[in-house]
């Protein structure tokens, strides 16, 4: 853009050049164009903008339709149904419609008015139709409507030339996706009322990340299409301000319907968009492959935590089984070599026995007469079975000597030894015995009849071990129940020791009084099943339930648990419950189960009596 060169121009050389210095020039945008355009043509400042205004002008006029074109479609209105009419189409503006600037739209209505101005057409001859009449209203309604960015924005709402449609789920859609949904997408972006950029429908290649936003951003579609042009009636023409009110609220409903229906077409096509995109899928099979990949991972790495666990477990488990087997060798080496030990020490004495006997028959038992043999043999006997190894080797040592009277006297001086270890320890055994009596006879210096003994044996299996203060329960039990009784929790314990040390002789008593008791009783029942040996033998069980009704013998374990879980299947509304739980309990009659349940109900009463007294003779 330097000034041209002229033949009147005179090069002339300065100086030298300096060493060239590398720059980055940038344009400065038309303003520069416009300068280098007038330093070149030699132009003003003014002539310049009206010849560039004149450009643009010629340059507008390719984008307004053809003139021939337009005057047919204006010839061919009725200005009484200008509402109708597509306003760009008549200025002139069908190619560029919404696009088309103010600038642009005040030009084609001046280019019009110039054209097709009555007085203009007059001049020409033309014929003019009068007042509202001619065609040159709707020319003026469309300037009006275009030239006003409000009712612009309200007829471009509606603008007949726009494509509504939403492309269905199809295989075609789904195999021609972006040259299907992207022109629609692209359309449909002009509504958008957001401040941020509409996201492009992108390709093949686009992320996850731009294609969420993409979705994101037209499921979150925020449209300023309104349509208040296709209100039927105008407020302004009501007679007054409640009919004028009326009409606008007719107006505003109709006007919520049809934004109704283009949010849901705009959520149509969106839904559509989105069951044909082949990328989502694409993402939706590579997010399963990944979290599949995640899940046999996790499940891999499970599994082997399952084996190290597993391997660690079976590595102590061998360690402690050959920990086991090292022990049990040991002590089968040890048990082994005390065997073997007892074994030499049993075949020690059994020499050393041998050697006894022999030495003391040799010496006839050192006696003169048969009673003292007897005795000397006795005595023997006696040695050799409490005298120790080393004892016994001693003795016969000096039984082997040689000489008669020193193994005489070795003899008896161990007899002697031995009968007075003997007599030592039954003093010791006899004096521990006494002085055990006597401290129990001093402790217990209450006497107990046989009622209060037996309430201590049923409160001990009542309160078993683990009661709190079992023992001051267990005697004031024991008091609420016998008259009289004044015996505390050290006189029970006392005796529940002493009974518990004589419990076998207790039941040897007890199974012998019961014995001559069944004697006694059934002796004649006995005499008479002798004399009728072909008949069975009735047993003293079935012979009292034959005649009272009732087994006297003492409950089992398995008879009380059955007893339980018949009071728990048959509840007190059961009809005939006591039939039903005898026929439960097989052993027992309906009797026995009644009596058994009153047994236990009034020991479950006397348990608490006795738990809730002793209770608060602790507190006080």
């Amino acid at each position: 853009m330097l000034p041209r060169v002229t033949d009147e121009d005179v090069t002339v050389v300065f100086e030298k050049i300096t060493v060239p210095l590398a720059l980055q020039v940038e344009p400065v945008g038309r303003w520069f164009e416009a300068y280098s355009q007038r330093l070149h043509s030699k132009h003003s400042v003014s002539q310049h903008s009206l010849s560039s205004s004149s450009s643009d002008e010629s340059d507008d006029d390719q984008l307004f339709d053809n003139e021939d074109t337009s005057e047919a479609l204006l010839l061919g209105l009725d200005p009484k149904e200008w509402k109708q009419q597509d306003h760009y189409a008549v200025l002139g503006l069908k190619r560029l419609r919404y696009k088309a600037t103010e600038d642009q739209i005040k030009r084609a209505y001046k280019k019009k008015v110039l054209r097709h101005h009555p007085d203009k057409r007059k001049a020409r001859g033309l014929k003019v139709k009068d007042g509202e009449d001619d065609y040159f209203t709707c020319i003026t309604r469309a300037y009006e409507i275009l030239g006003n960015p409000q009712k612009r924005r309200s007829y471009d709402s509606v603008d007949p030339e726009f494509d509504d449609d939403v492309p269905p789920v199809n295989q075609y859609s789904k195999d021609h996706y972006f040259e299907v949904f992207r022109p629609v997408f692209e359309r449909n972006a002009r509504w958008s009322n957001s401040k941020k950029r509409v996201p492009p429908v992108g390709d093949e290649n686009s992320s996850f990340e731009d294609l969420n936003d993409f979705f994101a951003f037209w499921y979150d579609f925020d449209s300023w299409r309104e349509y208040s042009y296709l209100d039927e009636e105008e407020k302004e023409k009501g007679e007054n301000r409640d009919e004028r009110r009326w009409i606008e609220k007719q107006n505003r409903a109709e006007r919520q319907k049809r934004k109704k229906s283009e949010v849901s077409r705009i959520r149509q096509l969106v839904d559509n968009a989105y069951a044909c995109d082949p990328r989502i899928q694409r993402f939706k099979d590579e997010e399963k492959a990944k979290k599949l990949a995640q899940k046999q991972a996790k499940q891999d790495a499970a599994r082997q935590r399952a084996e190290e666990e597993e391997r660690v477990k079976q590595e102590a488990l061998e360690e402690e089984r050959k920990k086991r087997e090292k022990e049990e060798e040991a002590a089968r080496q040890q048990a082994a070599a005390l065997k073997k030990e007892r074994d030499a020490q049993k075949k020690a004495f059994k020499k050393e026995r041998k050697t006894l006997r022999a030495c003391l028959k040799d010496f006839d038992y050192f006696s003169s007469s048969d009673s003292e043999r007897v005795s000397n043999m006795q005595e023997v006997e006696k040695l050799s079975e409490m005298l120790s190894l080393t004892s016994l080797q001693e003795l016969n040592e000096g039984l082997t000597g040689g000489d008669a009277e020193k193994a005489k006297a070795a003899f008896h001086q161990h007899v002697k030894e031995l009968n007075r270890k003997v007599e030592k320890e039954k003093m010791e055994q006899l004096s521990a015995m006494k002085r055990s009596a006597g401290g129990e006879g001093g402790r217990d210096k209450k006497k107990w009849n046989e009622m209060e003994v037996q309430f201590l044996i049923k409160a001990v299996n009542l309160f078993p071990a683990g009661t709190q203060d079992r023992w001051d329960v267990i005697a004031k039990f024991i008091g609420q129940h016998v008259e009289g009784s004044d015996k505390n929790a050290k006189d029970v314990l006392a005796k529940a020791k002493e009974l518990q040390k004589n419990d076998f002789a207790l039941k040897e008593d007890a199974q012998k009084r019961a014995y001559e008791h069944f004697v006694k009783e059934h002796k004649v029942a006995a005499s008479s099943v002798q004399d009728q040996p072909s008949q069975r033998m009735e047993s003293v069980v079935d012979q009292q339930l034959r005649e009272t009704g009732m087994n006297p013998a003492p409950w089992t374990t398995d008879e009380q648990k059955m007893l339980e879980q018949a009071l728990k299947t048959y509840n007190a509304s059961t009809p005939e419950r006591w039939e039903k739980i005898a026929e439960a309990v097989n052993t027992r009659s309906k009797k026995d189960c009644m009596k058994r349940y009153k047994e236990i109900c009034e020991m479950v009463r006397a348990k608490k009596a006795a738990v809730e007294a002793a209770a608060k003779e602790k507190k006080s």
